[in-house]
């Protein structure tokens, strides 16, 4: 809600950040429910309604007031299909792109245009039309990505994980704007790989 609110008020690296706090705390909510056994099939179904919010209407709100509305005018589906085929398919993949990964994508590519040349600038509804289409295409695709809930390459190989990782977060927080759109890209691209 905060970010839509932002939106409207044409702070839009603001609605970004809250959009991108919305998914740190996605990631923990089901984590705490299931360490303090409150885990429940009502707190499933609000889960992804919360999602809907978070991944889906807010990031599309801020794409449209940030680039869409000057060129004239899809996630629901996407999470109905994730909550019943999590029994078939695991844990270990999504089929599709998941929703908050496609919400922080237009996230990354918000704050990825701010470092980009004057000349891209009239291209950046055109190519945010591209990104929307895409990512909603993606959502309901039969796409597998992983979904880093099973850790067993942590297991597995622990130092080179963590050392991974350290890369990683070093990279994003050297140069946001640049590696926190590859990070997504890489991560939309290797499901189709």
């Amino acid at each position: 809600f905060l970010s839509m609110v932002w939106a409207v008020q044409s702070r839009f690296e603001e609605a970004g950040l809250a959009i991108v706090l919305s998914a740190l705390l996605d990631g923990m909510d089901g984590k705490v429910a299931r360490l303090t056994h409150t885990a429940s099939e009502f707190g499933v179904q609000y889960d992804s309604l919360a999602d809907l919010i978070a991944f889906g209407l807010a990031p599309a709100f801020l794409l449209w007031q940030w680039q869409l509305e000057g060129l004239g005018r899809f996630g629901a589906l996407r999470l109905a299909r994730f909550n019943i085929s999590t029994a078939v398919t695991g844990k270990r993949f999504f089929i599709g792109l998941p929703i908050p990964a496609a919400g922080c994508t237009v996230v990354a590519f918000l704050y990825f245009a701010g470092i980009l040349p004057e000349f891209f600038r009239p291209a950046l509804p055109y190519v945010s039309s591209i990104i929307a289409l895409g990512l909603g295409v993606l959502m309901v695709s039969r796409v597998r990505y992983f979904s880093f809930k099973e850790y067993d390459f942590l297991r597995a190989h622990p130092v080179r994980y963590l050392l991974a990782v350290m890369v990683i977060f070093g990279l994003v927080y050297a140069q946001p704007r640049l590696f926190g759109f590859l990070l997504c890209a890489v991560y939309l691209c290797g499901g189709l790989y």
